[in-house]
């Protein structure tokens, strides 16, 4: 028995056939072999006979959402109108430094917590010694402003704050994890009698997580009564303003009880002498300043601590514990005044936590230029003077 010859003609036509795509339906089968096909024309001329069949969708008619046509709309709330709570379920207060009666970065990072404890539920209110601005801005639903005590008796204010909570009752207190802040938060525990959690790093409803051993291992409690910030760990209120109503309480003061110390003053330190990570206010020089020592005659009638850049503490010019930057020393100032800096890449990661930064720049493009909030363009040893003589103006009135 022999095996059939071989065509490969015949071969590759098959596996060309196989190849093929298939049509998904015989458009030339009869009707009655499957379903009927649809005519499109024959519809659309059946839809324009009165008296013929309707189609399933009515295209005729108009389903119309919404107020009428000639309805007005109705106006949408403005982007800086606040946010009112009537009747909060709890209260979650915050007792900020605000000095000068402006909040800081970090008591508007306090703020943005309390808004975490308080949920959609609860409202915060801003117990503050004295007026305090920006409030509403940076989340407070209320405004407690209590009188501030005579003198400067951190025994008196702590008194006057733990009054003042007694009579709110509020579900939580935060303080902001600074020197006067977290000063006052101890001894208004001690007056209240009540724990204190500081140092919190994480806010929130389910509980409070703070660094511990070295940050090798995390403590977390529920969230108590007394608790303090840490600076730059929490975010800032980033939502509508709210309202910051005025509340007033009917006994918001109360007598400290007597102290063997028969009388505190507060000593402010030398800005010359505190650490740049520490100071408030910065005035630093850079490559634009040659006279040194009307740089540093500006500094003292400032009451600034000097800072220099890094080009001036490699030349020798300013020592190297004044450098600002990532390589010297970073700073959380509340203003930053620079200069004759350009604004290395690794000075403006030294300045990134400033509040305010002032600079003076021959170079309009300068890096330094586009990060601060007042520039001036103009020669920083010409501007030196110029500011003496009005600083000298000021003190002469």
């Amino acid at each position: 028995m022999t095996r059939p010859r071989r065509d490969p003609r015949a071969e590759r036509a098959a596996m060309q056939v196989a190849a093929a795509p298939r049509p998904r339906y015989d458009r030339k089968a009869p009707a009655s072999r499957g379903r009927p096909r649809r005519d499109p024309r024959a519809e659309q001329e059946t839809r324009r006979v009165p008296g013929g069949a309707r189609p399933r969708y009515d295209l005729s008619q108009t389903v119309r959402f919404g107020p009428a046509p000639d309805a007005e709309p109705a106006p949408r709330p403005a982007a800086d109108t606040p946010l009112i709570v009537e009747a909060p379920a709890f209260l979650v207060a915050v007792v900020p430094d605000a000095l000068g009666g402006r909040l800081s970065a970090h008591d508007r990072q306090v703020l943005g917590a309390a808004r975490a404890l308080a949920g959609r539920e609860g409202g915060v209110a801003l117990v503050s010694l004295g007026p305090c601005e920006g409030g509403g801005q940076a989340g407070a639903d209320r405004h407690v402003a209590l009188e501030s005590p005579a003198g400067d008796d951190p025994a008196s204010r702590a008194a006057g704050i733990a009054a003042a909570l007694r009579e709110l009752r509020p579900r939580h207190v935060l303080f902001p994890e600074s020197l006067a802040g977290g000063d006052l938060a101890r001894r208004v525990a001690l007056r209240m009698g009540a724990p204190l959690f500081d140092n919190a790093e994480v806010v929130g409803p389910q509980g409070l997580v703070r660094p511990a051993r070295g940050r090798r291992v995390e403590q977390r409690v529920a969230p108590g009564l007394l608790a303090t910030v840490a600076p730059d760990a929490v975010a800032e209120h980033a939502g509508p303003p709210r309202e910051a109503r005025p509340l007033a309480l009917e006994s918001p003061s109360a007598e400290p009880p007597p102290s063997p110390i028969l009388s505190a003053v507060r000593i402010p330190a030398d800005p010359a002498t505190v650490p740049l990570a520490l100071a408030r206010f910065v005035t630093a020089a850079g490559n634009g300043i040659h006279d040194l020592d009307t740089f540093r005659q500006l500094v003292a009638a400032l009451h600034a601590t000097p800072g220099a850049s890094r080009v001036l503490c490699d030349a020798g010019l300013m020592p190297r514990h004044a450098q600002v930057g990532a390589s010297g020393t970073v700073l959380a100032a509340t203003c930053y005044f620079a200069l004759g800096i350009s604004g290395a890449p690794q000075h403006l990661q030294g300045v990134a936590g400033c509040e305010h930064v002032v600079a003076v720049n021959t170079d309009l493009h300068a890096a330094m230029i586009e990060r601060a909030g007042l520039a001036i363009v103009q020669d920083a040893q010409a501007v030196m003077p110029a500011l003496l003589r009005l600083l000298a103006e000021e003190e002469g009135r």
